[in-house]
């Protein structure tokens, strides 16, 4: 990560400042905290541990900005990036879900333990998916995905953005759908039996 100050660029450690939220994501302390009071600690363990060249003015800026991405990075918000895999006879070795039929974006739901995506360790669940050989899949169909992802000749390039949280979410909302249609179908043979 870089962080600009007037005309000098300080790099930051992308892994400390990830390394550093997960901490805290883990640890017990901070879980009984309120989570308002996380960004300081977070903040006052990236000043110990960043290696920033400069004074306390350029080394705070810095720290501030890594926490604001930190925090950013920990709750699903990321910046797109490209995927190539190499299309096999063996397919792509990840499964998508969502579509413009289910009022959500295409999300990579698994990868597939052994296969080409997890080989290549480029993809990982959670990933929203936003073109296939760049053609866009925002707001499209499932189907639409699945065509372009079949059609693609040699390999496929994804362009894909990790935010697990809004898969999370979906995932839950087609578990309760699915939990209602079984309690309803529960319902009605409970009902078929009791007249027959």
């Amino acid at each position: 990560m870089e962080v600009q100050h007037g005309t000098s660029w300080q790099k930051l450690s992308c892994s400390t400042v990830a390394k550093t939220v997960q901490r805290f994501n883990r640890t017990g302390s901070t879980q009984n905290r309120p989570r308002h009071g996380r960004p300081k600690q977070v903040y006052e363990q990236l000043y110990d541990t960043l290696d920033i060249v400069g004074g306390p003015e350029v080394r705070a800026q810095a720290t501030a900005k890594a926490t604001v991405a930190a925090f950013a990075a920990s709750e699903g918000h990321a910046h797109p990036r490209v995927v190539e895999l190499p299309k096999t006879e063996e397919g792509l070795g990840f499964n998508i879900m969502g579509g413009k039929e289910q009022n959500s974006p295409i999300y990579i739901s698994r990868v597939i333990p052994g296969g080409v995506a997890d080989r290549q360790g480029g993809l990982k669940r959670g990933d929203q998916l936003l073109s296939v050989n760049g053609v866009s899949v925002e707001g499209e169909h499932h189907e639409k995905a699945v065509d372009l992802l079949k059609a693609a000749q040699g390999s496929v390039k994804l362009v894909v953005r990790y935010t697990p949280k809004v898969l999370e979410e979906m995932e839950a909302r087609f578990e309760k759908m699915r939990s209602a249609r079984r309690r309803q179908q529960h319902t009605s043979y409970s009902s078929l039996e009791s007249r027959g």
